[in-house]
């Protein structure tokens, strides 16, 4: 029987160290394409990229202000001061006398009587029906909060859908954090002022310019 022998041939170490060089060389040309295929954003593709992100924030900033006010009056709605079942202008509230029982209303409901007077009076129908339910979406999100930071502030009221072009002076102040929330929609004035500091939280409405920059100095608050 005949066996095949391979045959091998013999390299010597020169050709043998040329090989591994152009092996190695090769590879790294290939590293250096591949690298190279993955350029950089541009100046102005990163300003892009940034333009699509706050747009899409803003979008969804406007659903949720809508969502919120769902069933609430068209913008621009002006408001009508609760009448009395006579129709003469309504009075001051009269105190029951010492020990006498108030009886509560039919079904236990109480409904909010909007303010004739004050910075509040100045909110459309709409406005202050919205700035009823943001009140009372901010207040319980942030009265979770043991100790009520303004970074954990931030996070809360950003999980809410208010975005952070919308909060303003959101700071400690002592040992509570205060915080400010432009919520002008459609023309409208509305605007949150929030305070926090663990034992008590406290949101309402506050009227800010129809016009022009959010600027907290010229909010109308003590509502």
């Amino acid at each position: 029987m005949k066996r095949t022998r391979a045959r091998t041939e013999a390299v010597d170490p020169v050709t043998r160290r040329r090989r591994r060089t152009l092996a190695v060389t090769a590879l790294a040309a290939l590293a250096l394409t591949a690298c190279g295929s993955e350029q950089p954003e541009s100046p102005g593709e990163r300003g892009r990229t940034a333009d699509a992100v706050s747009a899409a924030k803003d979008t969804a900033f406007a659903k949720m202000l809508d969502e919120v006010a769902r069933e609430c009056p068209p913008p621009g709605t002006k408001r009508k001061p609760p009448a009395t079942p006579s129709g003469e202008a309504p009075t001051a509230p009269v105190e029951p006398p010492p020990g006498a029982t108030v009886e509560p209303p039919p079904g236990g409901a109480v409904e909010p009587v909007a303010p004739t007077a004050g910075p509040e009076a100045e909110l459309d129908a709409r406005d202050w029906c919205a700035g009823v339910q943001h009140e009372q979406r901010v207040a319980e999100a942030v009265s979770q909060l043991k100790q009520p930071e303004p970074a954990q502030v931030r996070k809360v009221l950003n999980g809410l859908g208010y975005i952070d072009e919308r909060i303003h002076g959101l700071k400690r102040s002592g040992a509570a954090t205060k915080f400010v929330i432009d919520l002008r929609d459609k023309g409208g004035r509305l605007c949150l002022d929030g305070t926090a500091n663990g034992e008590l939280t406290e949101v309402e409405a506050c009227v800010a310019p129809a016009d022009g920059s959010f600027d907290i100095a010229s909010v109308h608050r003590g509502l």
